[in-house]
C-alpha cells in the first residue's frame, strides 16, 4: 500500500515502523518487520475475530447468530439524574464518599513522564490578564502502544509505540472557546534534541512527526519529545500532555457506554487488516451507530476502505468521534454511577506530564472545561500537502503559522476575542432595534427547505467575532451556514449576498435576515455572505472601517487565517454524519 497518499513505506498500516530505514531523530531504530494480531488471526484462520472482552464484532454482521447485531441492540440503561454544576472539591467529595480508597486507587493508576525529559528552552508562557485569565494548551497523544493488552486490540507482536493520533487542544482564556488542532503523523517536521531512556539525549533533525514519540524505541513511547517537537514547530507552550493507549480508550468508551459515530460506507475486515487480502466480515455498517471497545478502536484507526485511504481522512473521522464523546459527556453531565468508572478506565492506561499526575489534578482541569458550548468547541487540521518526492506531508507556509499566532493571540478561528478580558460596552437588545427584527424574521424564515441551502459566510470588517455572530443567526434560520473567515477586504460598509446563477431566490429569502443587505450575481454555484459595517453596528459591535483595538491580553497580532482553515472547521455540534472522509476511492 506504498503508493497510497499519505502513507509512506516505513509508516503505512502494513508496515508500522515510526521511522525510515536510514535513521532518525536520535538512533531511533527502523521500521520493525512483523504482522499485526489481525494478520496472525487471519493467518491461524480465525477470520479476525478480537479479543476486546466481549466488545468487538467477531464476525460482524456475517458472523454466527448475529451476536454483532444483538449487542448493538442491547443498550444497558443510563442513570439520566444529571448533576448541573460542580467544583472540584465537591468532585473530590464524592469520590471519598465512595471510599478513601477509590481516591487513592486512582492516584496509583496514573503514570507521568520525567519532567527532565521536557526541553528547556521553550516558548514563553502565556500570560495572564487583569482578571487572571490565562488560556491552556493541553496536547493530546493516542499511543498504539503494543506492550501490556494494547496487542490483543490491534496491536501486534511488535515492541515500542507509535503515535496514532496527535491534537493540540487551545482552550481560550475564558474557558467558553476551545479549538484542537490534529498534526498529520506523516507531516515532515523538525524534532529537538530529545531525552533517550538511557539519559542521553538526540542530535534532532527533520523527520515524520510520529517519530517523535517513538525516539527511544520503549513500550510507553517519549511523550516528552513529541511536546517538545509541537513546541518546536508552533512556538506554543504546552501546558500539558495527556497520552492514551488502546486499552485505555477501548475501556473509557465502554465505561461511557459507547460513542455515536456515522460511517459513509460499510467496512469490512479486509478495510481494518490489508493484509488479510479478502473482504471478510462486515465490521462497521454504514451510517449511524453507536461504538464502544474493539469497534471504536476500528472506527478512530479505520484507513482503508473510505476516501483515498490517507490519514487525512482518518484524523477527519477522529475530530468527529471526539466532537460526539464530548456532546455526550456534556449532555450527561457528571454524576456518581458514570464518574468513577470513566476515571478509573481513564487513569489506568493514562500518561501525563508531571503537572496533571494526580486523580484531584486531572478533575480539577476537568472541570474546568464545563462551560465550553459545544458549537464554540472547534477541530481543525493544520494546514497541510502532499509532498511531490514521496507520499508524505508538508506543513503548508505561513498559513500554519497565521494559526499558530492566531492561538497565541488567543483568538478564535473566526475572528472572536476569547482572552477572557471581554470589552462590557456592547448594546442593549433596546439600543439594538435590527437585531430584533431580524430575529423576527429568523424565525419567520426557518422552514425546513433552508437546511439544504448553504451559505459560507465572510467578515467584510475589522470587528472580531462579526462572522460567527452572522453564522449563528442564519444557524437559528435552519440554514447550512458556516463561517469561512475573512474576506479579501475589511471595507464592507454594507453586508453583500454573492450568489450563484440557480441560488437567486434562496439568497432573496436569506437578505430577509440582513435588511439592507446588496445582492449580488457571483462566480460560484453557492451563496456567499459577507456581513458589513451595518451589520457590526446592528450588533452594538462597532462600525469602524480603520480597524479594531488591540485586544486585550493578547500575546500578539494575528492575521486573517486561510481558509484552508476555516471552511475544513468541524464544530462539536455539527452532524456526526458530515465530513468524515478525504478524497475518492477507496
Amino acid at each position: 500500500m506504498a503508493g497510497r497518499r499519505g502513507e509512506s513505506p516505513a509508516q503505512g498500516e502494513d508496515a508500522p515502523g515510526a521511522l525510515p530505514e536510514d535513521g532518525a531523530a536520535g538512533g531511533v531504530p527502523g521500521p520493525r518487520s512483523g504482522g499485526r494480531a489481525e494478520a496472525r488471526r487471519a493467518a491461524q484462520g480465525k477470520g479476525g475475530g478480537r479479543a476486546d472482552g466481549g466488545s468487538g464484532t467477531s464476525g460482524g454482521a456475517g458472523g454466527a447468530g448475529g451476536r454483532a447485531a444483538a449487542r448493538r441492540g442491547a443498550k444497558p440503561k443510563k442513570n439520566v439524574k444529571k448533576i448541573v454544576a460542580w467544583s472540584a472539591a465537591g468532585v473530590l467529595v464524592l469520590i471519598a464518599g465512595a471510599g478513601g480508597a477509590i481516591y487513592y486507587k486512582l492516584n496509583a493508576n496514573i503514570k507521568s513522564f520525567d519532567a527532565d525529559a521536557i526541553a528547556t528552552d521553550r516558548p514563553p508562557e502565556a500570560k495572564a490578564d487583569a482578571d487572571g485569565n490565562k488560556p491552556v494548551n493541553v496536547l493530546l497523544i493516542g499511543s498504539d502502544s503494543r506492550g501490556g493488552n494494547n496487542s490483543d486490540l490491534g496491536g501486534g507482536e511488535d515492541g515500542g509505540a507509535r503515535s496514532d493520533t496527535t491534537i493540540l487542544l487551545h482552550v481560550y482564556a475564558d474557558h467558553k472557546h476551545a479549538v484542537g488542532i490534529s498534526i498529520p503523523r506523516n507531516a515532515i517536521v523538525p524534532i529537538p534534541s530529545c531525552k533517550l531512556p538511557n539519559g542521553k539525549w538526540t542530535k534532532g533533525g527533520n523527520d515524520l512527526f510520529n517519530a517523535a514519540f517513538s525516539v527511544g524505541g520503549s513500550d510507553g513511547g517519549n511523550p516528552a519529545c513529541t511536546q517538545n517537537t509541537v513546541e518546536k514547530v508552533t512556538g506554543i507552550r504546552v501546558d500539558h500532555t495527556m497520552v492514551v493507549d488502546f486499552n485505555g480508550f477501548s475501556a473509557m468508551t465502554k465505561a461511557v457506554n459507547g460513542v455515536d459515530v456515522c460511517l459513509p460506507k460499510a467496512i469490512y475486515e479486509g478495510d481494518i487488516n490489508p493484509n488479510l487480502h479478502k473482504k471478510g466480515n462486515l465490521v462497521l455498517p454504514q451510517g449511524k451507530q453507536s461504538v464502544q471497545g474493539q469497534q471504536a478502536l476500528d472506527y478512530v484507526r479505520l484507513r482503508h476502505g473510505i476516501g483515498d485511504g490517507s490519514d487525512i481522512g482518518r484524523m477527519k473521522r477522529q475530530q468527529a468521534f471526539m466532537s460526539s464523546l464530548a456532546t455526550k459527556m456534556k449532555k450527561e453531565g457528571l454524576s456518581p454511577t458514570n464518574l468513577l468508572p470513566l476515571a478509573d478506565a481513564a487513569t489506568k492506561s493514562l500518561t501525563v506530564d508531571p503537572g496533571l499526575d494526580s486523580a484531584d489534578k486531572l478533575l480539577s482541569f476537568g472541570l474546568s472545561l464545563k462551560n465550553i458550548d459545544m458549537h464554540d468547541l472547534k477541530f481543525v487540521t493544520a494546514p497541510w500537502r502532499y509532498r511531490t518526492q514521496d507520499a508524505n506531508i508538508d506543513l503548508v507556509q505561513p498559513d500554519s503559522n497565521k494559526l499558530w499566532e492566531t492561538l497565541k493571540a488567543d483568538q478564535t478561528i473566526d475572528g472572536q476575542n476569547a482572552t477572557g478580558q471581554q470589552p462590557d460596552a456592547g448594546a442593549s437588545p433596546s439600543a439594538a432595534p435590527q437585531p430584533t427584527a431580524a430575529a423576527t424574521s429568523a424565525a419567520a424564515a426557518a422552514d425546513a427547505s433552508n437546511a439544504s441551502v448553504k451559505v459560507a459566510v465572510y467578515n467584510g470588517t475589522a470587528v472580531n467575532g462579526l462572522a460567527g455572530k452572522a453564522t449563528d443567526l442564519l444557524k437559528g434560520a435552519k440554514y447550512s451556514a458556516s463561517t469561512a473567515g475573512q474576506a479579501a477586504s475589511t471595507k464592507y460598509k454594507t453586508t453583500t449576498i454573492e450568489y450563484g446563477s440557480s441560488q437567486k431566490a434562496n439568497a432573496e429569502k436569506l437578505a430577509a435576515l440582513f435588511p439592507g443587505a446588496s445582492l449580488e450575481p457571483g462566480s460560484s454555484r453557492g451563496i456567499s455572505l459577507i456581513v458589513g459595517q451595518d451589520f457590526a453596528a446592528a450588533n452594538g459591535m462597532g462600525a469602524g472601517a480603520s480597524g479594531a483595538a488591540a485586544t486585550p491580553g493578547a500575546q500578539t497580532s494575528a492575521q486573517p487565517l486561510p481558509t484552508t482553515v476555516t471552511n475544513d472547521a468541524r464544530s462539536a455540534d455539527d452532524d456526526i454524519c458530515a465530513n468524515t472522509t478525504y478524497g475518492s476511492g477507496g
